[in-house]
This record gives structure tokens, sequence and C-alpha cells, in this order.
């Protein structure tokens, strides 16, 4: 990865990193903190602007996403570290807002948890947008998202594909506008 992050630097790209399975991982299960600090100062070794830490198969818990996430800062700032989560076992809203009362503040999404993780049994998608920006809302936190325009955008895409979308928020919304 040297020679193409020099070459992205030199060119004055920004260098945005993912560390996957940094919370659990479908082959070694358990990841140790030092591991993950181990990689993510080799991301910001290699001059990486954002690090994104992501719990790909979904199997992180609020105290556990702390740990992580406090780990990561000590070896990166962090304000440029970004949480990933997906929502396999319902808890990536509760580790979203354990990333914020450390202090994260960038989190990746998908239109109506669209995604997932096809290595990994049983991993479902991303947390869906529509819920994030609820809760943000909820939190007084000005996101800049049209909530509606991403309830909109989620019910036209589950319908392309055939399926209701799993965001609760969306749902529910949708639902109350009959």
């Amino acid at each position: 990865f040297e020679p193409v992050a020099k070459a992205a630097k030199a060119s004055g790209l920004r260098l945005r990193a993912s560390i996957s399975c940094a919370f659990g991982c479908p082959y070694q299960g358990e990841v140790p903190l030092d591991a993950v600090a181990d990689v993510v100062r080799r991301m910001r070794d290699l001059g990486c602007d954002e690090i994104d830490i992501a719990d790909t198969i979904g199997v992180s818990t609020p105290r556990k996403t702390q740990a992580v996430m406090e780990t990561a800062a000590r070896e990166f700032h962090l304000d440029r570290i970004a949480g990933h989560f997906h929502d396999t076992y319902g808890q990536a809203l509760a580790n979203i807002y354990a990333s914020l009362e450390i202090g994260v503040s960038i989190f990746h999404s998908s239109v109506s948890g669209l995604g997932g993780c096809p290595y990994a049994k049983g991993a479902t998608g991303n947390v869906a947008t529509e819920d994030v920006v609820y809760m943000m809302n909820g939190l007084g936190i000005e996101t800049g998202i049209d909530l509606d325009k991403v309830v909109d955008a989620g019910l036209f895409i589950t319908g392309v594909l055939g399926r209701k979308g799993v965001s609760r928020a969306g749902n529910a919304l949708a639902a109350k506008r009959g």
C-alpha cells in the first residue's frame, strides 16, 4: 500500500483507510485491541486522513465499541475516526451512540440498511441511514440530511428490489404518510 499511499498524497488526494472486522472476525473470532491499534498505527503512518473502524459482521456491543474506539483514538485523531456498523445483532444504533459518547462524530450508513457482508454467515447490511438520522435528530445533532428525502430514496430502491426495507424509522415514517 505504501506506493499507492505516497502517490495519492503526492497528488494532493485525501486518503481514507477502512479496518474491516475490527470488532470481530468470521475466521479468527475475537480481535485483540492491540491488533486494532497496530493496524491503526500502520494506516496513520501511511498518511491516512481518515480511518474507518468497521464492525463488518455486526457483533459488537456498546462497551466493546467504546474500548475499540478508545484504542484507535490513542493512535489516531479522534475527530478523523469513522464508525462503520452492521446491524446483524441489532446493536448498530447503540454502538453509534456509544461512539458519540466518547467523541466519534463520523459514521457510515446505507439507505434502508442495504448492503451486507457476503463472507460471514448471517451478517446483515449496514445500519440504515434513516435510523441514524432519526436518532441524530432526536439528539439535536445537525446532520444536514433531509430525513424525508432519505425515506423516499429507501422506498424507491426497496420497491425496485421488491422487498421491504429494514429501517425501522423509515418504515414507521412511510406508514405514517399513509
